[in-house]
């Protein structure tokens, strides 16, 4: 063989191994780069993953603050009212989309949740720890073998009374969204402490459950290979496998896999293609190959660090990679298109979690940050809390679409008001809120205000004239928080609606009386069992005979910390709070425990209840003391009831139905306070009633008051004149003892006789008590 075809033969060998050399290098460097990018790629979808959840956690604690800030909701906790929390918390719930919703007591048990019995201990006692420590707790649980993201805050008035939290499963809808936004295939699996799979939410859920029943993926779970990724020669998934969750009973584990066709896909079809040039060229081979290396990795890192960019929050505005119809250059483009599809749906949820869908004003979340704001700088300005009158009403009768329609129209007219400039704001219901830049509010600008807002609307081609309350308060004059300057105003919106004004400013004091208030619902549900409550006794005597008749049993309240409580305030709270009936029933069963004690020691008395307007309209009351009578071996003469006016006028009709049960049974009926209620003796004819007891306004200064003792004589000769008994309470001296006795009153009760005393000592007052000697009943005018 010829030396320079040996030397060609050469070259050409050498060339041909330097290629194949090359070629194997090359291939083997850039299967290693395509690798070094997947593994980039699922650690940038495990960034977008917990971006996510730290995104839905901020969500989940905006909603739950709204929530435990809700003012009916602190009473409902304040008052352990058990319906009112379940409902609360589904409203709430349904409206944040939760999936589950809890309300904790202090100690840490249950009062009211979607998921767990009441009054079982808390299900997540980590979580409730790292809430008690700071404040506020946002992490993944599990539930029932299932992973939750849950956010627990706490409730205060102004105290801590509870802890109420949110939870959002972490299911398929996460999974998805992760993979829309990264294209990487995602599962959340918890296994159990025996290895069993619990729960499996999965963008792929077929492929994963096929591995997992295969083994390939029980490896990924087993901890050694937690937030790290695996690629074996046999894996059909490039995998990332991170921790969510870990204790002694579950392992949450969020697994991002990228398909190792999809990875390698691009490396192959160059393996091929240099393959084919290196048997048509070698020498061009080495420079192809370079040139592909070069531009296959560029875009590729170019992308890599975009995505990664994107991922921190950063704003990309143009990549210049490849032409636009080229694959990089379409990847490219895509890229963006996602980056301001995450932009547009981050300000749309931003938008919607500081403003009200219906009317789109801002809520109370934004309001709290204005008025922070404008406290930080310094300005004085004026907030108005306004609710519409009759709210409810309107929704009943023209339906909950003309309602919203009426809130709609006013939030219009508050947007654009004249100077001085102002922003309104929904905070819940029927609330709305006008934040007024100027330090208070003038009686023209109130009626120029009010003037605008009354304007009528026409509901379903009826025009309606919409009627508002307002509470005041002012910065720096009634607080220096958002907290309490908006708890102010609503104490003073709470005034106006109550004496029912168009406006009403925050005076000193009423954040005591309404916190008062607040601790008196709270602590009346205990009273009883604490054996807080007790009943006084005050004799009524027999005009005809002088003789004690019967005694009014009166209930008194002697608070631990605040001392005697008047009745006439905590009834009212009972009343309100929807406690009165447990009262009630206390009273009841105590009082004919009592009557049954003193018959036992031979005092046969005849005991007068007072029952409320929720006791009239209780269908059940005739049956209850029925049952009362039986137990205690009394008969229907040693109990008789009063009841109020203003009880009776509330539902004539069913007071009718249910004063006639009780006369039935044979009670007597007395109508306490005649006088001071809207009713008449045409009225009270109707009713099957017995007795009439004038009101002691009438009564204290019968003998000096011309006026009062024409009112009362003239009442019992009506009185009389229908049948009934008459009855003066009040009676304070003897003078007005004669002249009840002369005007022929039937019964007298009063501090001159007697006042409320304890039964032990309503006893021995009995023994000492000697018959009272009164003129004959005569009707005579009254001495001038």
């Amino acid at each position: 063989m010829r030396f320079r075809t040996r030397l060609m033969l050469v070259l050409l060998t050498v060339v041909i191994v330097s290629q194949l050399a090359t070629g194997v290098a090359f291939l083997r460097a850039t299967q290693n780069d395509v690798l070094a990018k997947g593994s980039q790629r699922l650690e940038v979808g495990a960034n977008v993953l917990q971006k996510l959840l730290d995104s839905r956690g901020e969500q989940l604690r905006d909603n739950v603050a709204i929530l435990a800030d809700d003012f009916g909701f602190k009473s409902a906790v304040s008052t352990q009212d058990t319906e009112t929390l379940y409902s609360v918390l589904a409203n709430h719930g349904d409206r944040a989309k939760a999936d589950m919703v809890l309300l904790s007591s202090l100690d840490g048990h249950i009062l009211a949740s979607s998921h767990h019995v009441q009054n079982s201990p808390m299900p997540f006692p980590q979580l409730l720890a790292r809430a008690r420590q700071e404040g506020t707790a946002v992490s993944v649980v599990i539930a029932e073998g299932q992973p939750y993201e849950f956010a627990l805050l706490p409730v205060r008035a102004p105290n801590l009374i509870g802890w109420v939290g949110m939870g959002f499963l972490i299911n398929e809808a996460v999974t998805e969204e992760i993979n829309a936004l990264t294209g990487l295939e995602i599962s959340v699996v918890n296994y159990r402490d025996n290895g069993e799979i619990s729960y499996l939410a999965s963008s792929h859920q077929e492929q994963l459950a096929r591995q997992l029943m295969n083994g390939s993926g029980d490896e990924l779970m087993k901890g050694e290979y937690s937030s790290t990724s695996q690629m074996t020669p046999d894996a059909e998934y490039f995998s990332y496998a991170t921790p969510l969750y870990a204790d002694d009973n579950n392992q949450t584990y969020a697994l991002l896999q990228l398909s190792r066709n999809e990875l390698l896909g691009a490396y192959r079809s160059l393996q091929w293609q240099l393959l084919g040039i290196v048997a048509l060229i070698l020498l061009f081979t080495l420079l192809v190959a370079m040139w592909s290396a070069r531009s296959m990795s560029k875009p590729l890192i170019e992308l890599a660090n975009a995505a990664r960019r994107i991922g921190q929050g950063e704003r990309i505005t143009r990549l210049s990679i490849g032409q636009e119809r080229s694959e990089t250059g379409l990847l490219a483009s895509t890229l963006l298109s996602m980056q301001e599809d995450i932009i547009q749906r981050e300000a749309v949820l931003h938008h919607q979690s500081r403003h009200d869908l219906l009317t789109d004003l801002p809520n109370r979340i934004s309001a709290q940050e204005d008025i922070s704001l404008s406290i930080q700088r310094g300005e004085p300005f004026t907030l108005l809390r306004l609710a519409i009158n009759n709210f409810r009403d309107i929704n009943d009768t023209f339906g909950y679409a003309l309602g919203d329609h009426l809130l709609a129209t006013l939030a219009n007219r508050l947007q654009h008001l004249p100077a001085p400039e102002s922003k309104a704001y929904r905070l819940d219901g029927d609330e709305l809120l006008l934040l007024v830049k100027q330090p208070s509010s003038s009686v023209a600008w109130r009626t120029q205000l009010f003037g605008i807002l009354n304007q009528p609307i026409d509901l379903d081609k009826s025009p309606i004239t919409p009627s508002l309350s307002a509470g005041e308060t002012n910065y720096p004059e009634h607080g220096d928080s958002p907290q309490l300057l908006l708890r102010r105003a609503d104490i003073a919106l709470d005034m106006a609606r109550r004496h029912r004004h168009a406006h009403q400013h925050y005076l000193e004091g009423q954040d005591e009386h309404h916190l008062r208030q607040l601790t008196l619902i709270r602590d009346l549900q205990e009273a009883v069992g604490n054996g807080e409550l007790w009943m006084a006794y005050q004799p009524k005597v027999d005009i005809h005979t002088g003789l004690v008749h019967q005694c009014e049993a009166l209930m008194r309240w002697r608070h631990p910390s605040l001392g005697f409580v008047p009745p006439d305030e905590f009834i009212g709270l009972a009343e309100r709070s929807g406690n009165i009936r447990m009262l009630s029933q206390w009273m009841l069963s105590h009082v004919c425990a009592q009557i049954q004690a003193w018959q036992r020691r031979g005092y046969h008395l005849s005991v007068a209840v007072n029952l409320s307007a929720s006791d009239v309209m209780d269908p059940q009351l005739a049956t209850h003391l029925a049952d009362l009578l039986k137990r205690y071996q009394l008969t229907a003469d040693q109990l008789s009831l009063e009841v109020t006016e203003s009880a009776v006028m509330q539902d004539v009709d069913a007071a009718m139905t249910t004063l006639l049960e009780l006369t039935q049974l044979g009670l007597c009926i007395a109508i306490d306070d005649y006088g001071t209620g809207y009713s008449s003796l045409a009225q009270i004819k109707r009713l099957p009633v017995h007795e009439l007891k004038i009101d002691k306004s009438f009564v204290l200064a019968l003998d000096t008051q011309q006026d009062d003792f024409t009112i009362v004589r003239s009442t019992i000769e009506l009185g009389h004149s229908l049948g009934l008994r008459l009855v003066a309470e009040g009676v304070e001296n003897r003078a007005s003892a004669e002249l009840l006795s002369t005007l022929g009153c039937d019964y007298l009760q009063g501090y001159w006789i007697a006042k409320p005393m304890p039964a032990e000592e309503l006893t021995g007052w009995l023994d000492n008590f000697a018959p009272l000697v009164l003129p004959l009943p005569a009707l005579s005018p009254m001495s001038t």
